[in-house]
């Protein structure tokens, strides 16, 4: 099976940076001065960091990736040097890729009279702490890296019954696998695509973004068969009308994916819809709304 996947140019390469936020998957870093795609297995080809590069070094390419075969994507690392093997292996770990890297480190067990690093050398530097590697950008997933949330003290007054807020949900399901897009309460309504997290995330989602609207969820990091979101909105565009979209993101460099998606969408479906981007912090502020 072949698919779309992100190819840089070395020698247009400036070592500048740019791209590395723009990967939602976390698989570009820059190593030894270069952009290197250091995992095949997380790039989802949707091409968001091509617009951040300013030397056009990067391009989407079409080639054969399935199935994904650990052996031969650690024998591209391997030519790129031991920082770049390190990059990878870590970035495996930090997606619990286990069986993954069990691969990778057998074979290259059985060829490290080979390398220019002995496997104790490549050990200690896998577990390493995370920290910014010389001429690099760090290691580890900026979506996946742990963080503790702080927030002030809250006593309810004791002459205060609680309430719960209620709900501004329309319909059921909402997982954008789930949904019907032909589904009468889709018709000429306006819908919020939220990543899965944004509702957890934000104590207001249902009073900020829902009211009103109807709903579909997805992870563009986690999820499998994305194509199918794609056709069921262009469908919502062209057939059921729907009156506009919002996409709620958050801040997390992986959570753009899904807003890339949305923009194909728009951009594929013959109708036009209006399109607008929230972005929600970790800590549950809206930090921008935008229409786009």
């Amino acid at each position: 099976m072949e698919r779309d996947i992100i190819k840089i140019d070395e020698e247009l390469c400036n070592g500048c940076g740019e791209c590395v936020p723009g990967c939602h998957e976390g698989a570009l870093q820059i190593i030894d001065g270069k952009a290197r795609l250091i995992s095949d297995l997380m790039c989802d080809g949707l091409g968001a960091c091509l617009g951040h590069c300013p030397m056009g070094a990067m391009e989407i390419e079409r080639r054969e990736a399935d199935p994904y075969n650990e052996t031969t994507v650690i024998k591209l690392m391997l030519e790129k040097g031991f920082n770049t093997v390190v990059a990878h292996l870590r970035h495996l770990k930090d997606h619990n890729e286990y069986d993954f890297i069990k691969e990778a480190m057998a074979y290259l067990s059985s060829h490290e009279a080979e390398l220019d690093f002995t496997m104790s050398e490549l050990k200690n530097a896998i577990h390493a702490e995370d920290k910014p590697q010389e001429g690099g950008c760090g290691g580890g997933c900026p979506g996946s890296q742990s963080q503790e949330i702080k927030r002030p003290a809250f006593t309810m007054p004791t002459s205060v019954a609680p309430q719960q807020g209620g709900s501004e949900l329309q319909q059921w399901p909402v997982q954008m696998h789930l949904i019907n897009p032909g589904a009468s309460f889709f018709q000429g309504a306006d819908m919020v695509l939220a990543a899965d997290c944004a509702p957890f995330a934000m104590g207001n989602f249902h009073s900020t973004f829902l009211k009103n609207k109807v709903l579909g969820i997805a992870c563009p990091k986690l999820d499998n068969g994305q194509e199918t979101y794609l056709n069921k909105l262009i469908t919502l565009i062209n057939d059921s009308k729907i009156n506009s979209l919002t996409v709620v993101i958050m801040e997390v460099p992986c959570c753009g994916g899904l807003m890339a998606i949305a923009q194909q969408a728009v951009q594929l479906a013959s109708r036009k819809v209006p399109l607008k981007r929230a972005v929600v912090s970790i800590q549950g502020e809206v930090l921008s709304e935008d229409w786009v």
